[in-house]
């Protein structure tokens, strides 16, 4: 059946735009929204795209076998689009609702399982609407503008998927926030529907009766499952605030998508993450006399930058911290962030801008995407950099969670380092050779001078102990041919971590 009208053919080219720009608006939330649960790295997204496209894929077969058996190819059209509408929507409930059974699974099967949960129907029905309109404006056509009229619905759903790619991954993740985008998803597929449901009846009546009525019945239901997990959310994270006691003392812990990414004590001097207590005095067993000129690669909740402008006076620091909504819940920790210089940019272009002759005591990395560590921010190429940012006798401190044994990625970073440090020490606190999981916090240390001890130990705040690890003999853990030079041609960050993010023993906040 033709749909007819002035408006037809502006209708059914505006629907394969718009559709297809909200099914792309779909799979880049879609990242956002499993951010909270399994965080967002190359595993996450290669199973939202992989679920995404398979949903279309199997959406515009079924799509077309309708197309061919239907005699009312509008009235289908329409039901694709109020299931598009209703399972976009429900996808925003099904994630926490599923989320903690999921979650046992290994991760790559919980990260698949929860891609499909939310993502495949909404991309399925998305995916029957594509073959349908298009048969509709082939009916429509003038006899031998056939081809043409497939070109353009072709060309429309292409310029749809951009636009909603832009506008998913510029705006409305940032401004909206995901569980809003999803629903303004969920709105351009009903605002799409009117015309072709009016083709519909009886069925359409029956249809929408229906979702008003399991509207109605699981509405209160999954109302609290509508609760955002973020205190805020930006273009890079969910971000959360959570309240704790360490030690009997209590803390504020920055949660950054679903892992802990600061901790904050009321005493601005008191370091509660031990790897930033090794920093500190690693730091002052160097410069004993002076404050130090100090870069920080990642701000987080700035819990170091805190402690050295509160018990360091004269310390002069500088923090790259990409998302201002981070700098931002710092501030909300109680953090002074007035205190430092902060440049709200990625960390190795603001590196590289300083003004020529900007030297440092101390560099510090501190920055993951899950527990990964950037692949631009661990190559020959930024090393490079960060030495001749430094001052002689200055220091570059990395914080790397990996493997206890046999670390593939820690061991590749050392094999960089080496190339332009003289001196690349290892460091670990004892307690962490003691702990069941094999994941643990490295610190690394890359200077032009050693530092003259293979122990610290500490009575306050707690009685610690940091080791020393000889670099030369942890190289000869693994084969040569299972480490990296990692360059900016080749920094194969996640493949060299995938044993700790997909081993769930390891990955587990």
């Amino acid at each position: 059946m033709r749909v007819r009208g002035p408006l037809a053919a502006p209708w059914l080219s505006l629907t394969m735009f718009a559709a297809s720009a909200a099914s792309m608006a779909l799979e880049i939330v879609a990242g956002r929204m499993l951010a909270p649960y399994v965080g967002m790295s190359l595993y996450s997204w290669t199973a939202i795209i992989a679920v995404v496209l398979a949903g279309l894929s199997l959406g515009h077969w079924l799509g077309g076998i309708a197309a061919d058996r239907s005699a009312r190819p509008a009235r289908v059209a329409g039901l694709a689009l109020l299931a598009a509408a209703a399972t976009a929507a429900l996808s925003v409930a099904v994630l926490p609702l599923v989320a903690p059974a999921l979650a046992r699974l290994d991760p790559m099967q919980g990260i698949g399982l929860l891609s499909v949960s939310a993502f495949l129907l909404p991309s399925l029905f998305a995916g029957v609407l594509s073959p349908l309109v298009t048969r509709l404006a082939l009916d429509a056509a003038r006899p031998g503008r056939q081809g043409r009229v497939l070109g353009r619905m072709f060309a429309l759903g292409a310029l749809g998927a951009i636009a909603g790619t832009v506008l998913a991954g510029f705006w409305m993740v940032s401004d909206l926030g995901s569980r809003a985008s999803v629903l303004a998803v969920a709105g351009c597929y009903l605002v799409l529907a009117p015309p072709f449901l009016a083709a519909a009846g009886r069925v359409a009546a029956l249809a929408l009766a229906g979702l008003i009525g399991i509207g109605a019945l699981l509405g209160p239901r999954l109302m609290p499952a509508l609760a955002s997990p973020c205190t805020a959310e930006t273009a890079y994270y969910c971000i959360r605030i959570d309240h704790v006691r360490l030690n009997g003392r209590p803390a504020t812990v920055l949660v950054l998508d679903h892992l802990a990414h600061g901790m904050n004590d009321p005493v601005p001097t008191v370091l509660p993450m031990a790897y930033l207590d090794l920093a500190d005095r690693l730091v002052r067993r160097r410069m004993p006399d002076r404050p130090p000129e100090a870069f920080f690669v990642g701000g987080g909740a700035l819990t170091l930058p805190r402690a050295w402008a509160a018990g360091w006076p004269g310390a002069r620091i500088t923090v790259a911290e990409i998302d201002p909504g981070v700098t931002a819940a710092a501030g909300r920790m109680g953090v002074d962030v007035s205190a430092f210089e902060i440049l709200h940019s990625d960390a190795r272009i603001a590196l590289r801008d300083l003004p020529e002759g900007r030297r440092f005591d101390v560099i510090l990395s501190d920055v993951f995407r899950d527990i990964a560590m950037p692949q631009h921010l661990v190559t020959d190429e930024f090393h490079a950099l960060v030495a001749a940012r430094l001052k002689p006798g200055g220091v570059y401190l990395v914080n790397v969670i990996e493997a206890l044994w046999r670390p593939p990625f820690l061991l590749s970073l050392i094999r960089t380092l080496k190339a332009r440090f003289p001196v690349v020490e290892l460091w670990i606190d004892t307690a962490e050779l003691s702990r069941e999981e094999r994941r643990v916090t490295w610190l690394v240390l890359a200077s032009d001078r050693p530092t003259g001890t293979d122990r610290i130990d500490t009575a306050h705040p707690l009685p610690r102990t940091w080791l020393r690890l000889p670099a030369e003999r942890m190289l000869t853990v693994l084969p040569a041919d299972q480490t990296v030079f990692l360059t900016d041609d080749l920094a194969p960050v996640d493949r060299l971590m995938r044993h700790v993010m997909l081993d769930r023993r390891l990955a587990e906040d």
